[in-house]
This record gives C-alpha cells, sequence and structure tokens, in this order.
C-alpha cells in the first residue's frame, strides 16, 4: 500500500502478477482434480498453489487499493467500486475461506480473477501504455470476459457454438454495462490535487486573480476555478469542467488535453455565471473525463449574514 501510493512505476511489475494467477487458475483444477490423484497429495499441493496465489493476490490488490481510493471522490458513487475492491483485498487474507470455498469452486475462481484483472489492467493501461482512461476501461472488460470464460470452462466445453455464443453475448452486455456505469468507477491514476477559486486568472501563470474563500449573499458574477490535477508521467486524457449552482448544472466546459508529468498537477481553468447567491448557497465545479468518469469536486459558499 505504501508502495501504491508513492510509485505508480511498480504497475509493471503487475503483468506477471496476474501472468502467474492466470495460468494457476487454468491449470491447477486440471493438475489437481484430475482423476487418480491421490488424496493426500492432492490436498498438499493445492495448499502450496493457494499459499502463492494468495500472497500474489494480496501484493496486487493491496497495492491498487491507494491508487484507486486517491481517485475516488468524497461521497460520489465510485467509492462503491473501492469498497468493493477492498472487500477482495480482504478476502484474499482469509486462509479458510479461500483453500476451502474460493479455490475449489471455478465459478467462484474466475469471477474473483475476473474482476481484479479488471481493475489491475484498467489502472496499468493509462500508465503504461498511455491509453486513456475509456479506452483503457473497454479492454480491461474485454480481458475479463476472456479470463472469466477460459477459467470457468474447460477447452472442450469451449469448443461448443452455443457455448461461445453466450460468451459473447454476456462479453457485449457487460461492455455494456460498464459503459453505462462509467460514474461508479474512479478514473485511477487522475486525481485533484486542489482547487482554486477566484474573481480573475492569470492566463500566463495559470494562477487565480482575486482568490476567494466565499461568496457574499446576493453576488453575481462570474467565478473562475483552477483546478490541479495530477497524471502519471506520460499519460494523456481529455478532462473539462462542470459547474453547479445549488446542485443545478450553470456551465459544462469543452474537453481538454491533458499532459501528465507535472509535480504540481495539469492546471485547469474554466469560469462559470453566479446569479443571487443565496446565504449557505453552494457553488459546485467537478472535472470529468471525456469517457464520463468524476475526477473530483470542490465548492464555495455563499456568506451567511449574521
Amino acid at each position: 500500500m505504501w508502495a501504491g501510493a508513492r510509485n505508480y512505476a511498480w504497475l509493471r511489475v503487475t503483468v506477471f502478477y496476474l501472468a502467474f494467477l492466470w495460468v494457476t487458475s487454468l491449470f491447477v483444477p486440471a493438475l489437481v482434480d484430475r482423476p487418480g490423484a491421490g488424496t493426500k497429495w492432492r490436498g498438499r499441493l493445492r495448499l502450496v498453489i493457494n499459499y502463492f496465489t494468495k500472497n500474489f493476490y494480496q501484493q496486487l490488490l493491496f497495492f491498487l487499493l491507494p491508487i484507486y481510493y486517491a481517485s475516488a471522490s468524497a461521497w460520489s458513487a465510485n467509492l462503491l467500486f473501492v469498497a468493493v475492491l477492498a472487500v477482495s483485498a480482504l478476502v484474499s487474507t482469509l486462509d479458510v475461506f479461500f483453500d476451502q470455498h474460493l479455490s475449489v469452486r471455478r465459478g467462484l475462481t474466475a469471477v474473483f480473477f475476473a474482476f481484479n484483472l479488471f481493475a489491475c489492467i484498467n489502472v496499468m493501461l493509462p500508465v503504461v501504455w498511455r491509453i486513456s482512461n475509456g479506452t483503457a476501461m473497454r479492454i480491461s472488460v474485454l480481458l475479463a470476459v476472456v479470463a472469466f470464460a477460459t477459467i470457468r470452462y474447460s477447452l472442450g466445453e469451449l469448443a461448443r457454438r452455443h457455448l461461445r455464443v453466450q460468451v459473447g453475448i454476456a462479453a457485449m452486455a457487460l461492455v455494456l454495462l460498464v459503459a453505462l456505469g462509467r460514474p461508479l468507477i474512479p478514473p485511477a491514476p487522475l486525481r485533484v490535487l486542489q482547487t482554486e477559486f477566484g474573481t480573475g486568472v492569470n492566463r500566463q501563470t495559470f494562477a487565480v486573480v482575486g482568490p476567494v474563500q466565499s461568496l457574499p449573499a446576493g453576488w453575481t458574477g462570474r467565478v473562475y476555478g483552477v483546478t490541479s490535477i495530477y497524471a502519471p508521467l506520460g499519460l494523456h486524457d481529455r478532462v473539462g469542467h462542470r459547474w453547479y449552482q445549488d446542485g443545478k448544472l450553470v456551465f459544462a466546459s469543452p474537453f481538454y488535453l491533458i499532459a501528465g508529468g507535472r509535480p504540481e498537477g495539469f492546471r485547469l481553468w474554466t469560469s462559470a455565471p453566479a446569479t443571487g447567491i443565496r446565504p449557505g448557497g453552494r457553488l459546485t465545479v467537478e472535472a470529468w473525463t471525456e469517457a464520463g468518469q468524476l475526477v473530483g469536486r470542490a465548492e464555495i459558499g455563499g456568506s451567511r449574514v449574521n
């Protein structure tokens, strides 16, 4: 978890973890559960393989967890994905459940690996191969479907045409489901470092002019917001702002290409009109990817009348 929060370059190593987990999930059942295998030998071999499998899952998932957590927004739907990933990481530490239930049921093994494969590939592709979040998500879904199908069914079962058709339909349905559920998935590794509000902006330095912490009641005018968005070196994606006044959308900016690698973050600025700020009212700016994922939000309130 310490490494995952500080150095995304280690994501390159996860390829070997995924390869090991996929291979063992594919071939261990055929090796251990083949007819004629001795009960004692089979049980000991499964325990040894499970020992390495659990450790690989733990290292992988507890490495990914802080990356997704940093990209999730407080009180937003994408925290649900982080919670599911945390449960998955916890399951990998439960020896009895893993050994006696998850590892011996091909269906559970397939679902568990497919989800974790999706979570890993979805964040690895933007960092290692500079692929946008939207494209990375679609590739991750397809790989997860392939992983589930190859682990859940044997080669003989996959040779049946009706089963291949069912897997294909399930893959298309899952791609559509993920496309509709993109707001539920944090746009890792993108995250908002900070947001500043002001009455103007310096277009050379991308710094706000006349910074404000709150707006006086009844105030009308334009408010400028500068959002610093963290992205690893080499990452390119498109991000825009959505402005809301008391929950009502007042302005949606175009999407701008961001280039990663800046320690202070890529500085994105836009402005929006505010009309008749109420005491205790809220003006909120949200950063969204072009793929429809919330990167982060910040708000400025109307000062209350004493």
